[in-house]
């Protein structure tokens, strides 16, 4: 966590390398893949695009109070990146330069974890999540009305006990219910306890009564191998991966099947390795029960999974997505303002989607499947379900 002691020691270094990179970011910004988007040449079979319809289910708010806590607290990274400049205007900006109608907002890592008062953060998390609701999802103004959705944020610190839990399941039922909020934000992990851990359940059982989309977002692991680069490269993906592996054995996905889970980052490493880690419940005797033919499939519980292009709009993840759970299951994102850096022009956020998907899919993708997943969402902005 970029609260620890160690953090400090590494922050020099990450800040001279994310500097190094920003130039080869915008270099491949300006650059594109050689796509139809990148070109500015459509497809004859391109389906109309409205000039400003994409849903962007993974992006991030940081308001002026919270940051100011983050600050007192000696907190100025998230995992390994500077926290960035945030405001509605900078996120409506944003949105306008990129097609994007509506950002669906969550308070990324440490969320309220660096507090160390139970108190202290039922109230951030209580502050967090009305000023989420009121001033951006149902917001009145012209400017930010259907600009935004939101995940709520929970108050679970790094040592989790029942009552952080019971706190947690108070503030979920609040957040979905009375601020009428699009879904509820977890982190991968809580101090080193993953969300299998049965000291969730009370949460998970709660999430369950409500139908709940659930964001799973990474966080730095604790007592990991310092590289010496910022652990959002690859730390984040294995921890995202660690959550989603360990749900599968400790049965959470079947005890708990209203939940809906979306996995930040095409859920990490999962797609690439969900054969092998499905093996221990793919034994031959199980496939033959089930009319499997043999060990040549994943879980169907991952094949469930709703998984985000955020930081992975390549072919090399987006085809395995694809191939894991279908294109029904891909939503897009951004992760901005934390990837503000690879956004630095305007027009196509995500040309290297047109690799996997053909322009149709790329349209679901980008809108229909989101909208088909936050109904109030697409109520709110005069847009039916798909």
């Amino acid at each position: 966590m970029a609260a620890t002691g160690r953090a400090e020691s590494r922050g020099m270094r990450r800040r001279g390398l994310l500097k190094a990179a920003l130039p080869l970011g915008a270099a491949a910004t300006a650059l594109g893949t050689g796509s139809a988007a990148a070109t500015g040449k459509a497809p004859a079979d391109a389906p109309a695009r409205r000039g400003r319809d994409r849903i962007d289910v993974h992006c991030h708010l940081i308001p002026d109070f919270y940051r100011r806590s983050l600050g007192a607290h000696g907190i100025t990274e998230i995992g390994g990146v500077p926290v960035p400049a945030w405001s509605p205007a900078l996120a409506v900006g944003f949105m306008n330069r990129y097609g994007i109608q509506t950002q669906v907002v969550s308070v990324s890592e440490p969320g309220v974890t660096y507090l160390s008062s139970a108190k202290d953060r039922v109230a951030m998390a209580q502050r967090l999540n009305t000023y989420t609701s009121r001033d951006l999802i149902h917001a009145t103004s012209a400017h930010l009305k259907g600009r935004f959705g939101g995940f709520a944020v929970l108050p679970l610190g790094g040592t989790v006990g029942e009552q952080d839990v019971s706190y947690a399941v108070t503030e979920a039922r609040r957040a979905v219910r009375e601020l009428r909020m699009d879904g509820v934000g977890l982190f991968s992990s809580y101090g080193g306890r993953y969300l299998g851990d049965p000291v969730f359940a009370p949460l998970m059982k709660a999430l369950d009564d409500l139908g709940a989309m659930v964001f799973i977002h990474p966080v730095t692991p604790q007592d990991y191998p310092d590289l010496g680069l910022p652990p959002f490269l690859y730390e984040f993906t294995f921890d995202t991966t660690r959550a989603l592996v360990d749900m599968l054995y400790k049965g959470v996905y079947q005890r708990y099947p209203r939940i809906r889970w979306l996995a930040a980052h095409a859920g990490g490493t999962l797609p690439y390795i969900s054969y092998r880690t499905s093996l221990l419940t793919l034994t031959p005797a199980i496939a033959q029960q089930v009319g499997a033919a043999g060990l040549d499939d994943s879980s169907p519980h991952f094949r469930k999974l709703f998984y985000d292009t955020a930081l992975s709009p390549a072919p090399q993840a987006m085809k395995s997505v694809r191939e894991l759970a279908g294109t029904e299951h891909v939503l897009f994102a951004t992760d901005w303002p934390f990837a503000s850096a690879l956004f630095l022009g305007a027009g196509d956020p995500a040309p290297q989607l047109d690799e996997t998907f053909s322009p149709a899919e790329r349209l679901a993708v980008e809108r229909s499947n989101a909208l088909a997943q936050f109904p109030a969402l697409a109520a709110r902005i005069g847009a039916g379900p798909a």
